[in-house]
């Protein structure tokens, strides 16, 4: 049997945040210590620090600056700006702005129930980027991932609440541009719908990719890297390169504002680590920015 105080320290580290508490570290940080405040609260900073933290990695009860646990991750980049939100998952689902799914914006905390046993109780949050996409620390993966709330029936099933924090008047600021998306493959159309979809209350528009588009062919897999978002088809000098390079490509289009967004990938592959080199060879030959996608 555990001695008492080793039970109660389990305990305590069970509710230190709403992530499953695995992996243990050997020696928990439990002190909360609240981020440096380095930026001003809005979408341009937070974008910097979003492409800055992929890859960290999880580990539980930390808050960063160079580890996180899912709801440490949320606590960081929000404090960073000088914007206090509750250290926990649970308790930061029940402040700030209640929004709707169809009304997510870029920066908006997006929180889930994954616990089976418990399935109104918030254990995990990520923050929400557009077109489905959002960042989060994940507990499976042991890292800062992307990962899509609308192609992955696991986020969907699970999703419970939405909350924004960043103040309204900074957000509708900049919705031009995705974190994720290379200046070079934004076209001036697609900079005039973009700016279409600012004026537009900054409303993100909610996407359901059909299935089918990512059901791949002879091949098994979660993992893509993400070359580019285009409005219409990708150049044919690029698809050039791509089949050049020996890759496979898969476009999954989605309809925005009237027009048709074309999202080029190159996948899928089983594991992340499979998908490094490819991600590696990408940006050096065809895109700098392409980036790695898990989609469930």
């Amino acid at each position: 049997m555990k001695p008492l105080y080793l039970a109660a320290a389990t305990f305590s580290l069970f509710f230190i945040t709403g992530c499953k508490p695995d992996p243990y570290p050997k020696n928990p940080h439990y002190e909360v210590i609240k981020p440096k405040v380095r930026y001003t609260p809005d979408r341009k900073n937070l974008e910097k620090m979003v492409k800055q933290l992929q890859g960290s990695p999880y580990v539980w009860a930390e808050e960063g600056p160079d580890r996180f646990d899912c709801s440490g991750f949320t606590y960081y980049m929000y404090g960073s700006m000088g914007i206090e939100i509750p250290r926990v998952a649970r308790e930061q689902a029940k402040v700030g702005k209640k929004v709707k799914v169809n009304e997510l914006q870029y920066g908006d905390l997006i929180f889930f129930a994954t616990d089976r046993r418990h399935p109104r109780k918030i254990t995990h949050v990520g923050m929400y980027l557009g077109d489905g996409w959002f960042t989060h620390a994940s507990t499976t993966k042991k890292e800062v991932v992307y990962s899509n709330l609308f192609t992955s029936p696991y986020y969907k099933k699970r999703l419970r609440v939405c909350r924004r924090y960043l103040p309204e008047e900074k957000f509708r600021v900049a919705q031009a541009q995705k974190p994720w998306q290379s200046t070079k493959t934004v076209s001036s159309s697609e900079k005039k719908t973009a700016s279409t979809a600012s004026r537009d209350k900054g409303k993100a528009i909610v996407i359901q990719a059909p299935m089918r588009q990512l059901e791949p062919k002879g091949k098994t897999g979660h993992y893509y890297v993400q070359v580019g978002s285009f409005v219409g088809r990708p150049k044919a000098d690029l698809l050039y390169k791509i089949n050049r390079a020996g890759l496979h490509y898969k476009i999954i289009s989605f309809p925005r504002n009237g027009q048709t967004i074309n999202k080029l990938l190159i996948g899928p592959y089983a594991t992340r680590a499979e998908t490094l080199p490819v991600r590696e060879k990408i940006r050096q030959s065809i895109q700098k920015d392409a980036f790695i996608a898990e989609i469930r």
